[in-house]
């Protein structure tokens, strides 16, 4: 008989580890393992805890389309994973004593949740104390009256200090400052809790001394080690010499939890070998008693009695310590104490609890066999028998539960589905207990059956247009776009995102951002109507199905302009104004000068209006509104004062309107030449004379030179092949440039453009300065310029020291606007050469040529 058992279980042990062992293969292609991490507490919010993502060996890129999460539960809060790399980081700020109060390890347990397929994975962190906790007592001070008949080496317990910090961290020991009549010995209960004893070291003397003055030191052990301390107060009592006695220092009671209100937990008993009332005992807590124990448990005064006074919970604390103290009724007593130990015995008070960790509802129809659907985690507050489970599901279901490992279950398909049958389940999930009598709960999931993804997002519009004023805010609202995807769930949750493209050569990136899951449209930087008038947007809305799909919609951004620039004067070229020459016999309507302004805006913020806002003689000068043009009213008396202060506002049309303002000298002169030869007799009068001009005056004589060595060699050759020609028709070269022989000149000019056109000399101005292409601006005075323009021509004669630089007449050239100019400020240089026939001939640095 023996032996037929023993073969029996010889056959089925084998049966049974080979079933166990498919079982757990099959389950590893879903269940991982459990990984753990280690981090202090108090980290800052993103503190980097591990990159869980490779721990897992899972794909970054595929943790959104494999909806990577954490299960919410408790304390979940606090830790967080960055979907875009992986890492798990730190969301909120954890205290490891709020978490775990004093236990000496701390741990946060997460559940992670990857479907497609759907896997779960258990991830253990660890919190580890900082020493950011120091020791502190309940009271700065601490009271004690001892009789002065107390025998020497009598000890009265303090109240200890609390430090929530744990390990070496902790409350380690205690400290007295140095004294006569006591010494400090801390006592350590179940090896934790650390007690400081006064003991009596020096019989007490009131009449010597009545009050005696301690500092009480707690100290913890982090490095730096952090400290709290309190004042211990004794005075000194006569008579009653006998203190009560406990039968026993430590009380040890068991006590049922949820015992009803007034269940006795224990009597204690004291003794007192007085008589009367020095021998009547009574009892309370002592003073260091938490007050949650206070909430729990009462002491009766007269009798010694504990009981119940709330609900004892074994799951909020397996052990209390009930710290009681007697005193007799004599004037001046000590107390003595002691400590009751109640250990709380566990009751199946609570049902489990059936938590979904994972429901992958709806279920495509064509789901094979072994299909997770769900993921199921049981807990039940209760211990030992009391806290085993187990669950099942009905059997005419076609899902089955199994057992990833303990407390933990997966509900999978055990039959093929067809959604035209049956297009949903409801699956209900019972869980029981081990207790007596057994508590269960149930819970029901909703399981569907779905098709696929098979719609793209739709955008509201085929195209957006949107108008942006210029000079806004970074980071202000654009516009928002927004798409509809029919399909349900994650295929209909829609996100968007800019498409690569680049604005004038650099990246849309950095002008616009999108949120990715709004739409709205976002300006990086403040965009310049001046630079940028408009730009093209192409935005992707794409669902989270799989494979995804999208659609694209183009937004075209139009900036708006702003009145943000003020006119600037291009002639006459500011900033000091100019000094305009008008003849005395100037008739009414003559051009004094002409005011030429641009403004970058466009629109009504670029069209610009003149305005003669002051005037040494207001009646005698008028101002063109709209092209700037200054004009004599009348003709010029010789009462009229020979110098004429003009202020001249050139304001645009925006609102509000930008303006700028000129000053133009005006002077009355009899002739114009005779003005333009005072200009030329003293160069040393000016009043600005920079490097610059230094470097440009050599520069233009250089180049006169070069210019005026080729023009003789030219003539030479010239002269040298007509010495046996006719002369008739021309004029001696002496006399070329006399005021009298204007055929001659006439003559002579022709030749003379010609050599200046064929040379190589060229009139240039600043880059920064835009003008006709007919003219260069003269600049002279104190950096402003003339109001005409001059034309100039050259006559020649075989000595190059007769070669003169003749004015001919005065010539107003058109200006053009729409071009902004930067203010230049010349330094010009004027001379004057003696012609030959006493002429007055002037030169200037920088010339006009038409």
């Amino acid at each position: 008989m023996r032996g037929a058992m023993a073969s029996s279980h010889s056959d089925t042990c084998p049966k049974w580890r080979l079933i166990t062992f498919v079982i757990w293969t099959c389950l590893w292609e879903f269940i991982s393992g459990q990984i753990r991490y280690s981090i202090p507490e108090e980290l800052k919010h993103g503190a980097f805890v591990g990159n869980i993502a490779d721990d897992l060996g899972l794909d970054v890129r595929q943790l959104s389309a494999r909806r990577f999460r954490i299960v919410p539960a408790a304390n979940t809060q606090y830790l967080e994973v960055n979907l875009e790399n992986g890492i798990l980081f730190v969301n909120e700020k954890m205290d490891r004593e709020l978490l775990c109060d004093l236990t000496s390890s701390c741990f946060l347990h997460l559940e992670i949740v990857v479907e497609n397929p759907l896997e779960l994975h258990r991830v253990e962190v660890e919190i580890l104390d900082v020493n950011d906790n120091s020791p502190s007592f309940p009271w700065r001070e601490f009271r004690l009256e001892i009789a002065e008949s107390v025998a020497l080496g009598s000890r009265f317990p303090l109240e200890n200090a609390h430090d929530p910090d744990v390990g070496t961290n902790s409350l380690q020991t205690y400290r007295l400052s140095p004294n006569q009549y006591f010494q400090l010995e801390v006592q350590t209960r179940k090896g934790r809790n650390k007690f400081p004893v006064l003991v009596l070291d020096r019989s007490l003397d009131r009449e010597n001394q009545a009050v005696h003055q301690m500092v009480l030191t707690a100290v913890d052990g982090g490095v730096p080690e952090r400290s709290g301390t309190a004042l211990v107060i004794v005075t000194v009592l006569d008579v009653n010499d006998n203190a009560p006695v406990f039968d026993q220092a430590v009380y040890t009671v068991c006590l049922v939890e949820n015992a009803l209100r007034n269940t006795l937990v224990i009597k204690l008993n004291a003794t007192d070998l007085d008589q009367g009332s020095y021998g009547e005992v009574t009892y309370s807590f002592s003073n260091h008693a938490p007050a949650r124990l206070r909430q729990l448990f009462r002491v009766d005064p007269q009798t010694g009695e504990i009981r119940v006074k709330g609900v004892v919970d074994y799951e909020e604390a397996s052990v209390y310590e009930i710290y009681v103290q007697a005193k007799d009724k004599g004037l001046y007593t000590a107390a003595v104490h002691c400590t009751v130990v109640v250990e709380i015995i566990d009751v199946n008070d609570n049902a489990p609890e059936l938590i979904l960790t994972s429901v992958s509802s709806p279920v495509r129809e064509d789901a094979m066999l072994g299909t997770v659907i769900a993921l199921i985690s049981v807990t039940d507050r209760d211990s030992g028998d009391n806290g085993k489970t187990y669950c099942r599901i009905p059997s005419h279901l076609p899902f089955k539960l199994q057992s990833s490992f303990k407390n933990y279950y997966t509900l999978v398909t055990d039959d093929h589905l067809d959604r035209e049958r049956v297009f949903e389940y409801n699956v209900s999930i019972t869980v029981t207990d081990s207790g007596t009598p057994s508590l269960s709960t149930v819970k029901t999931i909703l399981v569907k059956v779905s098709d696929v993804n098979d719609n793209a997002p739709r955008f509201a519009h085929p195209s957006y247009t949107v108008y942006l004023m210029e000079n806004n805010a970074p980071g202000a609202s654009i516009c928002s776009v927004s798409a509809w995807d029919p399909d349900s769930e994650q295929n209909a949750y829609v996100s968007y995102c800019i498409l690569d493209g680049k604005i004038k050569g650099t990246p849309i990136s950095s002008y616009v951002s999108i949120n990715l899951n709004t739409g709205n449209l976002y300006a990086l930087r403040s965009f310049d109507y001046e630079q940028l008038k408009n730009f093209r947007v192409q935005i992707q809305a794409q669902d989270a199905g799989f494979p995804s799909l999208h659609n694209n919609v183009t937004v075209t951004v139009i900036i708006l302009d702003q009145n943000d620039n003020a006119p600037a004067i291009v002639s006459p070229l500011p900033p000091n104004g100019s000094v305009e020459w008008v003849p005395r016999s100037a008739d009414a309507g003559h051009l004094v000068a002409k005011v030429t302004a641009v403004d970058d805006d466009s629109g009504q913020n670029s069209r610009l209006s003149y305005q003669l806002a002051q005037a040494t003689d207001p009646g005698l000068f008028s101002m063109a509104p709209f092209t700037g043009e200054i004009r004599t009213t009348r003709r010029l008396e010789d009462y009229d004062a020979p110098s004429q202060k003009l202020v001249v506002h050139v304001t645009d049309n925006g609102k509000p309107p930008l303006s700028t303002s000129l000053t133009i000298s005006v002077s009355i002169v009899d002739s114009i030449p005779e003005v333009i030869a005072d200009l030329t007799e003293g160069p040393q009068t000016i009043e600005f004379f920079s490097e610059f001009n230094l470097y440009l005056i050599v520069s233009l004589g250089s180049v006169s030179f070069v210019f005026l060595l080729a023009i003789i060699a030219l003539i030479s050759i010239k002269c040298h092949k007509d010495r046996h020609g006719t002369l008739g028709d021309r004029c001696p070269l002496s006399t070329c440039c006399l005021r009298g022989s204007r055929r001659c000149c006439r003559f002579r000019r022709k030749h003379s453009r010609d050599v200046l056109n064929n040379s190589h000399t060229n009139f240039q101005m600043p880059p920064s300065v835009k003008a006709p292409p007919s003219s260069v601006d003269v600049a002279g005075g104190s950096g402003g310029t003339l109001s005409q323009t001059y034309c100039y021509k050259v006559c020649l004669s075989p000595e190059s020291a007769k070669s003169d630089l003749m004015f001919l007449k005065p010539y107003n050239s058109s200006t053009t606007g729409g071009t902004k100019a930067k203010p230049v400020s010349p330094h010009v240089s004027t001379a004057r050469k003696e012609g030959s026939d006493g002429t007055n001939i002037g030169s200037n640095g920088s010339s006009e040529v038409s």
